[in-house]
């Protein structure tokens, strides 16, 4: 795992603690689906037992409700993750091809 330089602001260390230079492993890809996915849900959980709470509902139907918005936030913002760490990993693929294909290149631009 390659050092996080101390530049990145705080929500930028927490949500993507990666530079960006080299392609994400599968552990790495999989906490940053876990901390997006557990960082935005957490408060909309929280919000949804307040709001139920000072509308006075009934407990099961805050604990369905409670359910739906852990169930729907995970899908989402998972899913919203493990597209950012597939653009990071594909753009890590093509700037590295591009510096492979530069250096292989020999002989100039005419190919002499």
């Amino acid at each position: 795992m390659e050092t996080q330089p101390q530049d990145y602001s705080l929500i930028r260390r927490i949500l993507f603690p990666y530079s960006g230079n080299e392609q994400l492993t599968p552990r790495q890809r999989l906490r940053v689906i876990t901390i997006w996915a557990l960082f935005f849900t957490i408060p909309m959980l929280l919000c949804t037992v307040l709001m139920g709470l000072a509308a006075k509902t009934n407990t099961s139907k805050l604990l369905i409700i409670l359910g739906i918005v852990l169930v729907a936030g995970m899908v989402l913002f998972g899913a919203t993750a493990a597209f950012a760490v597939s653009t990071n990993n594909r753009s890590v693929r093509k700037r590295q091809q591009s510096k492979d294909r530069a250096d292989n290149t020999s002989g100039g631009r005419y190919g002499s």
